[in-house]
């Protein structure tokens, strides 16, 4: 897949990266012991219905309990995964390792070229990719773009460079963030107009039925697709998304884009902390200033 950069007016600064995201979960219990002796995370806070996790630094992942959820439905618009970027291809081969020893079952494992990736799911459906990204030297080019794939993973190179750091799986690295998050929306233009041309991020990568955006020249920051949602809308009382923050390069950065996004009619919420915006499908996006 190429991907094609298109500034939009009043784009976002390329320090601009995705934070913390928000999960609601069925039962905290079960995710908690799913999120940290799965996949490593940190506890940081629990409270009555609620937890943070991380790796060694800010909060990652929020959990929110809604006793009994069900899953969100496969056509409903909402998460489609949210991604953990690891520093290293040693880290992504230790964590591998582990879930092949604690036979966590896997969706899937792809190189794309840009990335090494991991698929799998938590135990209420929400999906999540683990994946290291390669360097931004190696990203293969085609003038101005970028060259993306689907392509399977080397997982035996991956395993191997763990390997030959020696040191094993103990949890998540410190440096481990939230790299990008994916969504399922009901209609591309909509998506595309709110993403781009409200919130400020850059086109990457378009095609009929996905588009990927990002700031400062990365990969992509959101992916947002209508592969099994197109036409569709959110749904109540499910598992699902909360909310996801992006994280600005301070307060000054942060009142330009609420600025733009009221100019266009939108509203932003101050009532709760760090302001927050919804998009056309009742995602609600956290403006953090770093």
């Amino acid at each position: 897949m190429a991907t094609d950069r298109g500034a939009s007016q009043g784009s976002l600064p390329a320090e601009t990266r995705i934070g913390r995201v928000a999960l609601r979960v069925a039962d905290l219990d079960r995710s908690l012991a799913f999120y940290t002796s799965a996949l490593g995370f940190q506890p940081m806070v629990r409270e009555p219905g609620r937890a943070d996790l991380g790796a060694g630094g800010e909060a990652l992942l929020g959990l929110r309990e809604t006793p009994g959820a069900p899953p969100k439905p496969e056509w409903a618009t909402g998460l489609y995964h949210f991604a953990v970027l690891l520093p290293t291809r040693a880290d992504l081969g230790r964590i591998l390792r582990h879930m092949i020893d604690s036979e966590i079952q896997l969706q899937g494992a792809s190189d794309h070229l840009v990335s090494e990736a991991l698929y799998l799911a938590d135990p209420d459906g929400n999906g999540i990719e683990i994946y290291r990204d390669r360097p931004r030297p190696e990203w293969p080019r085609m003038g101005d773009t970028i060259q993306m794939a689907t392509d399977p993973l080397d997982a035996e190179g991956v395993l191997a460079e763990a390997e030959g750091a020696g040191v094993r799986f103990s949890g998540l690295p410190t440096g481990t963030t939230i790299g990008h998050i994916h969504l399922q929306v009901g209609e591309i233009p909509r998506a595309e107009e709110f993403y781009v041309r409200r919130l400020g991020f850059e086109m990457m990568a378009a095609m009929h039925s996905a588009i990927f955006v990002s700031a400062g020249g990365y990969h992509h920051h959101v992916g947002l697709n209508t592969w099994t949602s197109r036409g569709q809308g959110p749904v109540s009382g499910t598992a699902g998304l909360e909310e996801f923050s992006v994280v600005l390069p301070g307060p000054a950065a942060r009142e330009a884009v609420i600025e733009r996004l009221s100019a266009a009619g939108l509203t932003v919420d101050r009532s709760d902390g760090d302001p927050v915006v919804a998009d056309p499908w009742h995602n609600r996006i956290r403006l953090s200033a770093s």
